[in-house]
């Protein structure tokens, strides 16, 4: 039985260059809510995908001031996990939950 609260703590993979470089060392990018812990994030990781998690980083990307139609506005804060996973294990972020 999967807790639903786990759906709350993995929001997203992040599909990027270096997203993709970093999978080839059994490593999966997540966004996260910024109050997210790594144990959360270990014990969702591991509940929805059926993986081993070997350790968890996190970093808070900070929001940049970007302009819309003139006007100066800011972007939010987004707090990102890096996911390494056991050897052998793997997860497809193409396919989703």
């Amino acid at each position: 039985m999967t807790d639903l609260r786990h759906y709350d703590v993995i929001t997203s993979p992040v599909i990027t260059e270096k997203s993709t470089l970093v999978s080839e060392q059994n490593q999966v990018i997540f966004n996260v809510p910024g109050d997210a812990t790594k144990p959360e994030i270990k014990a969702a990781v591991e509940q929805l995908f059926g993986v081993k998690v070997k350790a968890v980083n996190t970093l808070v990307r900070k929001g940049k001031v970007r302009r819309f139609r003139g006007r100066p506005g800011r972007q939010s804060d987004q707090k990102r996990a890096i996911v390494t996973l056991a050897e052998g294990q793997s997860i497809d972020v193409s396919t989703g939950l």
